[in-house]
């Protein structure tokens, strides 16, 4: 019987293992990132709807200052009116995948409200 080389058995289990790691160490990566985009989105909204309730309540346009918050890569809708002494607004972006402009269509709402401010 042929003397065994010590140490040569594992010859190469580094690299496979590298290889069927790799996959799914770049998927943890993905959702950790999709993670980081979505409560982003929900910043952004938030704060263009409190910008844009904040420009309604002093008689500004809402909409320009909604958009003026938001990148264009954002597909977003604005919604602003009043109740009562309060000015309202809804901000909603599209949920985007891996990159802004990349929507699957689910929404995320900001919505915000500021006391209308009187003119002397």
């Amino acid at each position: 019987m042929p003397a065994r080389r010590p140490g040569r058995g594992d010859r190469g289990q580094v690299a496979i293992e590298f290889v069927g790691t790799v996959p799914l160490i770049l998927l943890l990566v993905a959702a950790v990132w999709e993670c980081v985009l979505i409560g982003y989105a929900f910043s952004l909204a938030g704060n263009a709807a409190d910008e844009a309730a904040r420009a309604g309540a002093v008689g500004r346009s809402c909409q320009e200052a909604a958009h003026a918050h938001v990148g264009s890569a954002w597909k977003m809708g604005v919604k602003c009116g009043t109740s009562g002494e309060v000015s309202t607004a809804r901000v909603s972006l599209n949920l985007p995948i891996l990159v802004p402009g990349l929507n699957i269509g689910v929404p995320i709402v900001g919505e915000a409200g500021s006391s209308n401010e009187e003119e002397d």
